[in-house]
Parts: structure tokens; sequence; C-alpha cells
């Protein structure tokens, strides 16, 4: 017992001495602990190669964004409807200009009149005028008048009487199937450009079926085809080989001269939701279906 209490037996100041230093020792390594728990090394972001990592994951991520935008494909501005025109930012009002002016059965023949017919601003002709698509066969209005002005009669001046005298030809055909381009030139107001632009339209149509249908020929004016209608006739109606539409692949349904890419992509959902049509006329329960334009689609059109 006297070797223990020897060694535990000090004074009051010994005592103190002790306690102070027992404090010291703990601040000591409460020190050294915060410091190796929060002094980390500091991380210089503006180092070359954190910054090109930056830059490329800044790039992917640009690119992820433009492939999530819609795609727009080429079409012809004559068939939009409500869906695409809001897909490519029309208002409802430009789209309602647009499908009135429809409704009169007549076409825009350029971006200026679209812009003309629909009133959209120059900032969105601009973003989606590229992807028009138009006929090749468009020419100029001044082309069209020389051509039909030099090609519609054989004229002779007369210097002694300044009079001009017209031989008249005279039409093979009144069946409008089949005239020939030489016939529809004997129209006044169709000059050869006009003409096979006719024969052109037809051959894609398989033969015109519809009266009304001449007036879509692109850049032919109504009163020259009132002038046509009156001349010629749909004698024999053409013998269109009708596709089936519950088998139809979709480039094959593309060919419908009617139905564009949009429309054509509609028919597919839908067939793959009811399975199949069972009649022709489901058509118009798509959402988005040109009404109008029903009658012509049928033309190429059954369901078996």
């Amino acid at each position: 017992m006297k070797i223990l209490k020897s060694h535990f037996w000090y004074n009051k100041s010994e005592r103190n001495g002790i306690f102070l230093l027992a404090i010291f020792i703990i601040i000591l390594q409460i020190f050294i602990f915060s410091d190796v728990l929060f002094d980390d090394d500091k991380i210089d972001t503006n180092q070359p190669n954190l910054l090109a990592f930056q830059n490329q994951i800044d790039s992917l991520k640009l690119v992820e964004i433009e492939n999530r935008k819609p795609k727009i494909y080429p079409f012809n501005p004559n068939y939009i409807t409500d869906y695409k025109g809001e897909q490519l930012g029309m208002s409802l009002k430009e789209i309602d200009r647009l499908l009135s002016f429809r409704k009169t059965n007549k076409f825009v023949n350029s971006k200026e009149e679209f812009q003309k017919v629909t009133k959209v601003s120059d900032s969105l002709l601009a973003k989606i005028s590229p992807y028009f698509k138009f006929p090749d066969w468009v020419v100029e209005r001044n082309k069209k008048n020389q051509n039909s002005t030099s090609n519609t009669h054989s004229k002779t001046f007369d210097n002694s009487n300044k009079k001009y005298n017209y031989k008249k030809k005279v039409v093979s055909t009144t069946d409008i199937n089949k005239a020939t381009a030489e016939d529809f030139i004997t129209i006044n107001g169709i000059g050869a450009a006009f003409s096979e632009r006719i024969i052109k339209y037809r051959s894609k149509l398989q033969g015109f079926s519809l009266d009304a249908q001449l007036y879509e020929v692109w850049g032919l004016e109504k009163e020259v085809a009132d002038k046509v209608l009156s001349v010629f006739k749909i004698v024999d109606k053409p013998i269109i080989k009708k596709v089936n539409v519950n088998t139809v692949e979709f480039k094959q349904l593309l060919k419908n001269p009617y139905i564009d890419y949009e429309l054509c992509k509609k028919i597919f959902n839908y067939r793959d939701e009811v399975a199949e049509f069972q009649d022709i006329s489901e058509l118009k329960n798509i959402k988005g279906f040109p009404l109008d334009l029903y009658d012509r689609i049928t033309l190429y059109l059954l369901a078996e």
C-alpha cells in the first residue's frame, strides 16, 4: 500500500500541473484531428485537362438536345395540317388562313405566296421554307406568258391594213386523259411548258378521275383551267390499281400523290392501334386527316 500511495500522492500544485498538461494534450489532439478531416487539398478547376473535359461534356449535351428536337422532312406546304403547322411553329390563325385558302381549291406557288396567304413572320418563313417541296417544273410567270403567246396560234401580220389573221389548230381528241401536248397548246393561255406540265401531273395521278384535279396543276390559273375543261372532258375514268391499306408498305403509301410523310405516319400509327382497317372510311377517324382530300386519297386505297 505504501508503494501505491507513493505513486499517487501529489500536492496541490502538482495536481494542477498534471490537469493543465492533460487539457493541453486534449486540445492538441482535437486540432490535429480537425486538420486531417477538413484541410483537404483544393482542386484547381482551371486546369487545362479539366476544362477540355468539361467542354466535351457540354458538346455532348448540345448534341443530345439537338437530337431530341423533332426532325423536319421536305413537305408540300399546301398540305400542312393543324398538327404539322403547330410543329413548325405556326399560330392557329396562320394555319386557319392556309386551310381557308385551300378550301377554295387554290394552291400556293412559292414561299412568297405562302407568306402572303398565311402572314407568317419573315423569321419563321426563313426557318421552314428550305423544307418546302415544290414540283420541279415551276417556271416564271413571264416565261409562261411568252410561251403561250408564241405557241397558241400561228399569226401573220398584214402591213397594208395592220390586221392579224389567226389559224386555229384542231385537237385530235376531247378526252383529257388522251389529249397530247399539242392538243393542250390550242387552249389560249397554255404554252409548251404548261401542256407538258398537265401531262406530267396526269401521269402522276394515273389519269384524271375528277375535273377538279386539273386545278391542282402547279401554277395553272383557274381561268385557264376553266378554258381547258370547256374543251376537254373526262370521257372514260382511268383504271387505277388500288393498294390495300392493311398491307401496303410505308414507301409505297408515300407514292400516293395526296399523302405526305406526316400523314403516312398517322395512317400507320392508326393501323397499329386497330390491327387493321375494316373499311376504308376509317381513315376519317385519324386525328388531323385532311377530310377535303378523302375522295382523292381513296382513289388509290382500299381496305381488305
